[in-house]
């Protein structure tokens, strides 16, 4: 894929008014600020040293931020590698058959199983459950190519490359599959499958994926009225470019083991394999957990 149609591209998927559920999610921020945790991270001044400044909320959030987006990291990131090699592996093998196809469902399904397991509380399966069905059908019905063909340019309204056809058929195969409850559908291997099939390489994927991650728990916190919308704005530009930056040279050649296991071409190493996706913070997680125990709520985790 060329330069300007990747960047394309990546302007699309980074538009705030996808319909992806993301907008109802705060990542367990509600139920950390419900806990109290908001501002009890940091100690008072001492009063010794009356003239040190006190922590603001812009602090407790870039604390919050930092812990959340290390132990998604390491969580999601792998799945994310993982299952967009597999999908960029099938629509680049030109022996396109029924059997390949449902070779790769095999996988990406052995995939979702494996994050279903991996994630520690139902509140957090829900919402990636949500999200990820959510990211296939904006696929299906937002990134195809319009049936009515006089809206395209003469020059596609021909044809459709079979490597779109292959990926349109793969993508629907496996939402047809979480509507049937026969895999999960969870939002990092679905991300995975959505940016292969739009052909973005899977830095730009992982990246663009922990980034928005981040927006949204920015979006959440002005909502929540913890920051307003120019501090959000502030932390986007400052604070949350030095973590992803961090997180993705930490966790982007982290697997899950699947691609070493099935003989992949590109050869995994034990060290690669015991140092595979895990969760990082487990406060974050139980306080997640907590978050239907909440008397009143705005957002569904």
């Amino acid at each position: 894929m060329d330069s300007d149609h990747e960047a394309y591209i990546l302007l699309l998927l980074s538009d705030s008014n996808l319909p992806t559920g993301s907008f109802v999610t705060s990542a367990g921020l509600e139920s950390y600020v419900t806990h109290g945790f908001l501002t009890d991270l940091c100690s008072p001044p001492s009063p010794i040293d009356s003239t040190a400044p006190s922590p603001d909320k812009m602090d407790y959030m870039t604390t919050f931020l930092r812990d959340s987006l290390s132990s998604y990291a390491h969580l999601a990131l792998p799945f994310v590698l993982d299952s967009h090699l597999i999908v960029e592996a099938s629509l680049r093998d030109p022996r396109a058959s029924p059997d390949a196809i449902d070779h790769t469902l095999a996988r990406l399904t052995e995939l979702d199983e494996l994050y279903e397991t991996m994630t520690l509380n139902h509140v957090a399966r829900r919402a990636s459950k949500n999200q990820g069905v959510a990211l296939l059908t904006l696929f299906s019905k937002g990134f195809s190519k319009p049936s009515l063909f006089r809206h395209l340019p003469p020059s596609e309204s021909n044809s459709i490359p079979e490597q779109q056809t292959r990926a349109a058929a793969l993508v629907d195969q496996l939402k047809h599959l979480v509507r049937r409850g026969d895999t999960h559908g969870h939002l990092p291997v679905c991300w995975g499958v959505l940016t292969a099939a739009l052909g973005l390489s899977h830095e730009r994927s992982q990246f663009l994926h922990l980034f928005l991650q981040a927006r949204g728990l920015l979006s959440a916190s002005v909502r929540l009225n913890t920051i307003g919308p120019y501090a959000a704005q502030q932390l986007l530009l400052h604070a949350v470019r030095p973590v992803v930056d961090s997180e993705m040279s930490r966790c982007k050649h982290l697997t899950t083991g699947s691609l070493a296991s099935q003989g992949n071409a590109e050869e995994e190493s034990e060290d690669d394999i015991l140092h595979g996706p895990a969760t990082t913070w487990l406060l974050g997680d139980i306080l997640a957990a907590r978050h239907d125990l909440q008397h009143s709520r705005i957002f569904n985790s």
